[in-house]
């Protein structure tokens, strides 16, 4: 996407609004710009509201659905059966996001993991095993996230451009890497402290206590961690000397990546 491309107007995003083809904060065209600034200066309509009610729901429905479900499943017909409406959520969750023509990268995962999960539910026969196995994947994303951060590929980013489609100049940016960085070691302290909760309630406090812990500890942090994110995410883009400009933030070279 670039100068003389003959749609240069980002492709649409399910939840969040569309750019003007003149910026009201700028007033440059969009064929006058390059296909990065003009995704930058996309990026000032994105809202916390606009994410949550856009995309909030589906990382809610990916992530906590599969466990409703076996809840239900489990109590009135057993664990089998809980387990299959478990999976049978997952591959809706795929398939819904596949028709819609979306990447759906928290499906993909979620899906891959919940045919896995199955599996050594079922072998194991035990609902104990099948519910610790998420509990463990998600330690497991929160050691991952604070590695992406420390490696310079921010496992952050790749959620950030599920909702919003940056692109390769913009990824590639020393400020995207370090907003980016900087949410995924919040991200990842999040999961690895909350496993550490799940795990516990579980193995002391039994499945009941468990789906409250989850519950609890899921879906009012997460959005909370989403709002916060989106925020941080603007901010930065903002205050940065390579895209602050296109957002009304700092003039170019005034404000570096290190004092985001």
């Amino acid at each position: 996407m670039g100068a003389g491309d003959d749609d240069p107007t980002p492709p649409p995003v399910a939840g969040i609004p569309q750019v003007d083809p003149v910026t009201p904060e700028v007033g440059v065209p969009f064929d006058e710009l390059s296909g990065a600034e003009a995704m930058v200066e996309g990026v000032e309509h994105v809202t916390v509201r606009g994410i949550l009610l856009g995309s909030g729901p589906r990382f809610a429905r990916d992530a906590f659905g599969p466990v409703l479900a076996f809840y239900i499943g489990w109590k009135l017909f057993g664990l089998v059966a809980g387990i299959g409406c478990a999976t049978a959520v997952s591959l809706l969750a795929w398939r819904y996001e596949r028709r819609r023509d979306r990447a759906g990268v928290v499906a993909r995962l979620s899906l891959g993991f919940v045919i896995v999960q199955a599996t050594i539910g079922l072998i194991a026969q035990s609902a104990t095993v099948y519910l610790a196995q998420p509990v463990l994947l998600s330690a497991a994303f929160g050691i991952a996230f604070l590695v992406s951060a420390a490696i310079g590929r921010p496992l952050a980013g790749v959620f950030a451009s599920e909702i919003y489609p940056f692109p390769p100049e913009v990824r590639a940016s020393a400020t995207f890497v370090h907003v980016f960085g900087r949410v995924s070691v919040v991200w990842g302290i999040y999961q690895l402290l909350r496993s550490a909760t799940r795990l516990v309630a579980l193995i002391g406090g039994g499945i009941e206590v468990f789906l409250v812990i989850n519950l609890v500890t899921g879906v009012p942090l997460t959005a909370g961690l989403m709002s916060w994110s989106v925020w941080y995410g603007l901010r930065g883009f903002r205050r940065s000397d390579e895209w602050g400009w296109a957002l009304g933030g700092a003039p170019p070279d005034s404000v570096g990546p290190d004092q985001v």
